[in-house]
């Protein structure tokens, strides 16, 4: 069952699932990785960033395929971003990380409009 929470992960490698068809710049790539918190998944993958996902991203946490989509829309370079609650399947910690480093960071100088539960984000909201 698919559930429209879901993040849309495709079966081909981490790599990929990021760039999503554009050129490679190590230096964008690298910061979006380090600013979704996938540093030490890289390290636990048999390949690293060449792994093959998995149809669905069967061989991917929850919270690992919401951080690879993520990954995805910070490394597009939108001018807006619609943020349906990318927090709710990571621990406190990796969320805050998320928070800090890819949606006030990274993110910073893009229009974001995130749906989330957790209050504790209110305060850094421009329009709560």
């Amino acid at each position: 069952m698919i559930n429209a929470r879901d993040p849309w992960v495709q079966n081909c490698t981490l790599r990929a699932n990021v760039l999503l068809g554009r050129a490679y710049d190590d230096e964008l790539y690298t910061s979006v990785l380090a600013a979704c918190a996938l540093g030490p998944d890289l390290e636990v993958l048999a390949a690293g960033d060449a792994t093959e996902i998995g149809e669905k991203g069967v061989n991917l946490s929850g919270g690992q395929k919401h951080r690879v989509a993520l990954a995805r829309a910070a490394y597009s370079g939108a001018d807006i971003y619609l943020l349906d609650d990318p927090l709710s399947a990571v621990d406190a910690h990796v969320g805050r990380h998320l928070f800090d480093m890819c949606l006030c960071g990274l993110l910073a100088g893009s229009t974001r409009i995130l749906v989330t539960h957790q209050l504790q984000y209110v305060d850094a909201a421009d329009v709560p």
